[in-house]
């Protein structure tokens, strides 16, 4: 009997690659001879990440998969109602894959599931942080919170967060596969790495359609107390001047104040994409070069555009850019995340403000 499947996400980017990872394990939807596969969005409030997900899912029930839509943060009261109608599939799951093992939710979630196989797919860089405090055996944080003061809230949450990281500790009986695109340099244990190369994106869409300019990438990291956000208009004001670029795509966590400044400030035509940048880039109109900041598509745009002749290329950020309260391991991070990528083009900071 094919292994019963129940898989949450949290983000479009999530999802995506919950479907390259069903995609290369040849899971074709509820089929018996296919495996049954059940995804579980628990919805942001968040009105963007919102929209992109409605359209993600409507990709995943094209590829005949069951998508379970829950408000899961639709009120007080609605956790309650979300654990409880999901305390029956989680019971009866053979297998249980998440695209963030670092989500309350996904960890409370955890200590219901008996199943013995659970599968991490990416969820971006943080995925890399995830597998590292995996294998030194820390406990699971977000690399932008760690280093800060735990709060109430933090220290109530502990004991879960013991538990799901113990259950995504492999042992006899329970296998633990990461699926990512992200380079994983410390593997814990018994954990299996596979490889995401975007294969699905590529035979699903494009190839696409290549402009003379260039397009620039936007990022959360000022939404998330790292970058400060004079330093980052001016980076990216200098950025679009020295390379030419027209178009910004906005990070879907940015906020509309920061992005209205921007369109003023450097002339950028501003794109809210409505799906995964991924798909976005790989369906086209591109640009011939993609200009980023250290973040996640520095690793998955050359996976996705291989074989198109599109420069992805990444700019360094200065430590002076950084918050007095950013994490004390961001520039690290940071620096990692772009140290590690593949097929990309390194750009200085310095210089370029």
């Amino acid at each position: 009997m094919s292994p019963r499947t129940l898989a949450f996400v949290e983000s479009p980017v999530q999802l995506l690659n919950l479907l390259e990872w069903a995609h290369h394990h040849g899971l074709r939807g509820p089929a018996p001879e296919g495996g049954e596969l059940t995804v579980v969005v628990l919805s942001p409030t968040d009105p963007m990440t919102r929209g992109q997900l409605r359209r993600m899912a409507d990709l995943a029930r094209d590829e005949g998969y069951r998508v379970r839509w829950e408000e899961a943060r639709g009120g007080t009261t609605a956790p309650f109602h979300t654990i409880g109608g999901l305390a029956g599939p989680l019971r009866r799951a053979d297998r249980v894959v998440m695209g963030d093992p670092f989500s309350r939710y996904v960890q409370l979630l955890l200590t219901i599931t008996r199943a013995r196989d659970l599968v991490v797919v990416d969820d971006g860089t943080a995925t890399m942080e995830f597998v590292a405090q995996l294998a030194r055996g820390e406990r699971l944080v977000r690399w932008h919170r760690k280093g800060g003061r735990r709060g109430p809230r933090d220290l109530l949450f502990a004991p879960v967060s013991s538990s799901a990281r113990r259950r995504l500790t492999p042992r006899e009986g329970r296998r633990v596969e990461v699926f990512s695109s992200m380079p994983v340099t410390e593997t814990p244990d018994g954990v299996t790495v596979t490889a995401n190369d975007f294969a699905w994106t590529r035979a699903r869409f494009g190839p696409p359609r290549i402009t003379k300019g260039a397009d620039l990438v936007g990022t959360s990291l000022v939404e998330t107390g790292v970058v400060d956000v004079g330093h980052y208009l001016e980076a990216v004001r200098a950025l679009a001047r020295v390379h030419g670029a027209t178009r910004y795509f906005a990070h879907r966590r940015e906020s509309t104040e920061k992005l209205h400044r921007l369109a003023g400030e450097t002339g950028l035509e501003i794109v809210r994409p409505d799906l995964p940048l991924e798909l976005i880039a790989r369906r086209g109109p591109i640009g011939r070069t993609i200009l980023s900041f250290p973040s996640t598509v520095v690793h998955t745009l050359p996976l996705a555009l291989a074989g198109t002749g599109v420069r992805v290329a990444v700019c360094d950020i200065d430590p002076a850019w950084l918050t007095e309260t950013a994490s004390p391991r961001a520039q690290g991070f940071l620096s990692g995340v772009t140290g590690t990528a593949r097929d990309v083009h390194r750009l200085a900071a310095v210089g370029l403000v």
